[in-house]
């Protein structure tokens, strides 16, 4: 769910000109997954622009508070979202943790970077959200330290189905800035991109496994 429509909107329009999101219908990626995709999403760029970088940890920080309140504590998603969840929790005068895929191997073999105690509120921050399963995994490893997962706040997520049945069936509330239907309608009032454009990249989010490039 995106806070609304002004922000996605802002959030598009910034995402755009600094390249942090590249659409490339006739010249598609190839993510890790093997899918084709006509969108690349990297969102750590955001940290190279102050004033972007500003916007978007204020933004977030801001519908925290009017979400939850305050939490204990705010928690990155390693790696992509250790920088802004961190200029996040430092907006709000709160501690901050990130959450690694699995636990160190060597060391004290931590999976939660920082401390945190047993019953702390945590609002999870996170950079992109696909299908959310490595969101997801981050949540389950601060609900086995016993603590409170109040929700999760993402820069920007592709909005696919099985997103949504995937934070739906763990009872985890996801709150974006924007959204894959936003960034089309802003790339295409902006004229990043045409109307015929616009269909293809639609096409290609309702079913991204089998979309194939003409």
């Amino acid at each position: 769910m995106i806070f609304n429509k002004d922000t996605a909107k802002k959030t598009a329009e910034v995402l755009l000109q600094i390249n942090a999101i590249k659409l490339q219908p006739n010249d598609p990626f190839t993510w890790a997954s093997g899918w084709k995709s006509p969108i690349y999403c990297d969102n750590r760029i955001v940290l190279s622009y102050p004033q972007i970088r500003n916007y978007i940890r204020e933004t977030i920080a801001k519908n925290i508070e009017e979400l939850y309140g305050k939490p204990d504590v705010i928690a990155g998603v390693a790696t992509g979202a250790i920088g802004i969840g961190a200029l996040v929790a430092e907006y709000l005068n709160l501690p901050f943790v990130y959450v690694r895929p699995e636990a160190k191997k060597h060391g004290r073999q931590n999976q939660i970077e920082g401390y945190i105690e047993k019953g702390q509120t945590v609002v999870v921050v996170e950079d992109l959200i696909s299908t959310g399963m490595s969101s997801l995994n981050a949540v389950k490893a601060l609900n086995e330290a016993e603590v409170h997962v109040k929700g999760m706040v993402a820069i920007f997520s592709y909005g696919f189905d099985i997103a949504t049945k995937n934070f739906s069936d763990a009872n985890v509330e996801l709150h974006t800035l924007g959204n894959y239907e936003n960034l089309l309608e802003q790339a295409v009032e902006t004229f990043y991109i045409t109307k015929e454009q616009q269909d293809v990249l639609a096409q290609w989010n309702a079913n991204p496994s089998k979309w194939n490039a003409n």
